[in-house]
């Protein structure tokens, strides 16, 4: 069901749809890995009434990603304490409060890699988040619960964040539309915080026109008569059959960059991944730091081994970082003085196994990721399918969310 098959529903109607997705489409053990809290239907049919009906996303319900407070509603991120050090706030934050002013419906709040520090969906509090169509994959983090209810059809919207990629990586592993926005935007501001000057809010769609709405409605979007400009750039670590769809998905709205071009950015891109993980868990440390030990061992094993590297992190490396992300900022405005957007592959493979949710595929994710995220940019994902019935995605990455590049892309790709 689309965006515009869930407005043609009666309050009554919608209520209960929901919930029956929510029962057949889900196991009861995704259930607990997808969804933090999931209202009644008495609640639900009251929130689907108040709905403006004149509104451009009137009675379209989403999940929301357990990292946006709630007014009176705890708030987890993915942990099992922040409650306890974070008491409920008494206002829904920005990206709820605009929702709601365009029409859509809070249907529950999502469940998410712990504090949304990573990006496989692994959690041992509730269960690890898998992909719908396939059981023994993951479908991706921090924003697999949002990620994961948008794939199985239970809702046709949901509100994720991106850090490193964690709306890009579930976007491709699960096949959907994704679409991020800058760091310190209005809808991010008020959200718990990983690395505040990589953290931006974002959202998912199974579809182009559902995308279009969305951001529409969000954000806005400019138009233009002139087809944009941009390139395709295969950056090096990815699985061959991956290559080749992205390659081909690239074609349809670009050539593949010049060697100048590509030499510059890859140059520039080079120390990204380790530029991306000093910020992070330098900002992290800072963010958790006055609960951090206290609380040590109700923590994922695998998100502390992370948060405390920002505890040792020394000036020089400080320093290095600082540098680079100059390096490829400035690198980045170079590249728009000439383009309007620039296409890279979203993930290296399909979406992984528990077994391969390794420290190196987490590495060749975020190598991918990494320099939009570093550059502040915002970033439309485009689903790619591969032939094993798995799926890859495009990052088309922008100067600026309400550029004219979204609509031209979101038609061109809507075509094939």
């Amino acid at each position: 069901m689309n965006f515009r098959d869930w407005q043609q529903l009666s309050p009554e109607q919608a209520a209960r749809e929901l919930l029956h997705r929510v029962a057949t489409r889900l196991a009861p053990g995704q259930q607990r890995a997808a969804i933090a809290h999931l209202p009644s239907e008495a609640e639900l049919r009251a929130e689907f009434s108040r709905a403006p009906r004149s509104a451009a996303l009137a009675g379209v319900p989403y999940f929301l990603k357990d990292l946006f407070p709630v007014a009176g509603q705890p708030m987890f991120a993915g942990s099992t304490f922040l409650p306890e050090v974070l008491p409920p706030g008494t206002q829904d934050s920005a990206v709820v409060r605009s929702l709601r002013a365009a029409g859509a419906v809070l249907a529950g709040r999502a469940q998410m890699h712990e504090f949304a520090y990573g990006i496989t969906g692994e959690n041992p509090h509730y269960g690890d988040c898998t992909h719908p169509a396939f059981p023994d994959r993951t479908s991706g983090g921090s924003s697999s619960g949002s990620a994961s209810l948008v794939a199985a059809g239970v809702v046709p919207l949901a509100i994720g964040t991106d850090t490193g990629g964690s709306v890009r990586l579930p976007a491709a592993f699960c096949g959907l539309f994704g679409f991020r926005l800058q760091p310190r935007n209005k809808l991010i501001a008020d959200a718990f915080p990983l690395a505040p000057s990589y953290d931006t809010a974002g959202w998912f769609t199974a579809n182009a026109g559902d995308m279009r709405a969305a951001i529409d409605a969000l954000v806005g979007l400019q138009s233009e008569t002139r087809s944009p400009k941009g390139c395709y750039v295969e950056l090096p670590g990815l699985d061959a059959d991956v290559a080749r769809a992205c390659a081909a998905a690239a074609g349809r709205l670009a050539a593949p960059t010049d060697s100048a071009t590509r030499a510059a950015l890859l140059a520039a891109f080079a120390p990204a991944l380790e530029t991306y993980s000093t910020v992070v868990a330098d900002e992290a440390w800072s963010v958790h730091r006055g609960w951090a030990e206290r609380f040590q061992t109700r923590y994922d094993p695998a998100v502390w081994q992370r948060l405390i590297r920002g505890r040792s992190l020394t000036t020089a490396q400080r320093d290095a970082a600082k540098q680079a992300t100059a390096t490829i900022k400035a690198e980045w405005s170079r590249y728009f003085q000439t383009y309007d957007f620039l296409l890279l592959p979203a993930s290296p493979c399909a979406a992984l196994t528990k077994a391969d949710c390794t420290a190196a595929n987490r590495s060749r994710m975020l190598a991918l990721t990494s320099p939009a995220s570093i550059g502040g940019l915002p970033v439309l994902t485009l689903p790619v399918p591969l032939p094993s019935g798995l799926t890859t995605g495009l990052q088309v990455v922008i100067s600026e969310p309400r550029s004219p590049v979204v609509p031209w892309v979101l038609e061109q790709f809507s075509r094939g």
